[in-house]
């Protein structure tokens, strides 16, 4: 493992404190503009990706999760030893890569809800990640994302903010469930900013129906495209709605954990955010080190054919 790219002890210090660390830079301005209007080109085409986007009825945000299965951009960007190196950091050796998200934001489009996710099953019922030991009713540590910027992330046209230290106490029940309302998407104003999540409302899950989030402990995230931003699913997180006129931003989520967890337990579809995609074609990526947990779909080369290529680690 490359040591010059891994975390210091005080950058891991300060994320078990914060449960978030960055801006990180993985790629200069220019070379994510270029990345990404290369990536941009290839997403219309579906003919090797891994979820069909009509004939199960699929919302488009999740007809396009795992595009890393399918474009070798984006396998490489997944398996980047700038990422996957401080990750190994704070997960250990062995690490797998369950999920990837495209998170674009348009002018006009509204910020996201404040929510927390351990195991995943906030819209669609059922686990999609359990930590050895954990079940829906006990507390885990969720995942780790990597939000990238693909395009230049501010204020104004929605980047993130979370709220640190936040990541250690859930405020949401995941076990109780969100019903997805395309109606109101754009449609809610929640502490003076027009919030929501995809047609769900991220407050029928609170644990307390009389708490709200404190937005006085909110830190906007700004990022230059190329940056990232890694942190726990579980810290508080949310977006700013885009108020720009013409300016979007597009946001990678990659999603990893340690290879001993169990992805999609007892699985074979996902029914979430008003659409269904079957996992025929799903596999995790080992990104460094061994796969721990022989349940999981595994893969090692995408749809196309191409090797994904791994973080070396001292045995």
């Amino acid at each position: 493992m490359d040591s010059v790219l891994n975390l210091t002890e005080e950058q891991l210090e300060s994320f078990r404190k914060n449960g978030y660390i960055g801006p990180l830079t993985i790629y200069s301005p220019e070379e994510m503009t270029e990345l990404w209007n290369n990536i941009r080109r290839q997403l219309p085409d579906r003919s090797h990706a891994a979820y069909p986007s009509d004939s199960y009825g699929a919302a488009t945000n999740i007809s396009n999760y795992d595009r890393h299965l399918d474009i070798d951009l984006l396998s490489k960007h997944v398996t980047n030893p700038r990422i996957v190196a401080p990750v190994s950091s704070i997960l250990g050796e062995d690490v797998l890569c369950w999920r990837t998200e495209f998170f674009p934001k348009y002018p006009g489009d509204e910020g996201t809800d404040w929510h927390q996710a351990d195991t995943f099953a906030n819209a669609s019922g059922k686990p999609q990640i359990l930590w050895p030991g954990e079940t829906e009713d006990s507390f885990g540590k969720g995942t780790l994302t990597v939000w990238t910027a693909f395009t230049d992330a501010t204020i104004e046209n929605g980047c993130l903010e979370i709220m640190p230290g936040t990541h250690n106490q859930l405020n949401y029940d995941e076990s109780k469930s969100m019903g997805y309302q395309e109606d109101i998407i754009n449609g809610i104003e929640k502490s003076g900013k027009n919030r929501g999540f995809f047609g769900y409302d991220y407050r029928e899950l609170q644990i307390d129906p009389n708490w709200s989030p404190d937005e006085n402990q909110a830190v906007p995230l700004e990022m230059k495209a190329g940056q990232c931003v890694i942190f726990w699913s579980t810290l508080m997180h949310a977006s700013y709605p885009n108020t720009s006129t013409k300016n979007y931003r597009m946001g990678f989520a990659t999603r990893y954990a340690p290879s001993e967890v169990e992805i999609y337990p007892n699985t074979d579809v996902v029914h979430e955010y008003g659409g269904t995609i079957p996992l025929d074609n799903f596999g995790c990526v080992i990104v460094s080190g061994k796969n721990q947990n022989d349940r999981n779909r595994v893969v090692t080369h995408n749809l196309l054919g191409s090797p994904f290529q791994k973080l070396a680690t001292s045995e």
